[in-house]
């Protein structure tokens, strides 16, 4: 089973390639509202194509503003200003999301992905 994501406007090509490389759908946002688009547009976006939110924005890794219950799911990519970090986070998260393919595991949940671990807020 493949994942189906929604990666948001700042997310890198290189991860795109590599979620799409490992089989998963992604949805680029440029293909469905403007790259511009609010915050609230965009995972409401996701919401709308039953979709998990790929981002490396810190606001969405801000439960108190977006409630990892009220979605599919958020996977807040940190990247903390180092794109150099973006090859260790995907060598930890591609076979994370291998092991997790099913969409029920990420709903209301949000999945903070950092080199060395992946931490899982409800």
């Amino acid at each position: 089973m493949r994942l189906r994501v929604f990666p948001d406007h700042c997310v890198a090509h290189s991860i795109i390639h590599a979620l799409r490389d490992a089989g998963h759908e992604v949805l680029v946002l440029k293909d469905h509202m403007p790259q511009d688009s609010k915050d609230t547009a965009v995972i409401a976006k996701a919401q709308e194509l039953d979709a998990v939110l790929v981002s490396l924005n810190g606001d969405f890794a801000d439960i108190a503003t977006y409630r990892p219950s009220h979605y599919k799911g958020i996977i807040a990519l940190q990247v903390r200003n180092h794109p150099e970090a973006i090859a260790s986070l995907m060598r930890r998260l591609v076979p994370y999301l291998a092991e997790h393919p099913d969409t029920n595991d990420y709903e209301g949940r949000l999945f903070v992905v950092e080199a060395h671990r992946i931490r899982i807020r409800k």
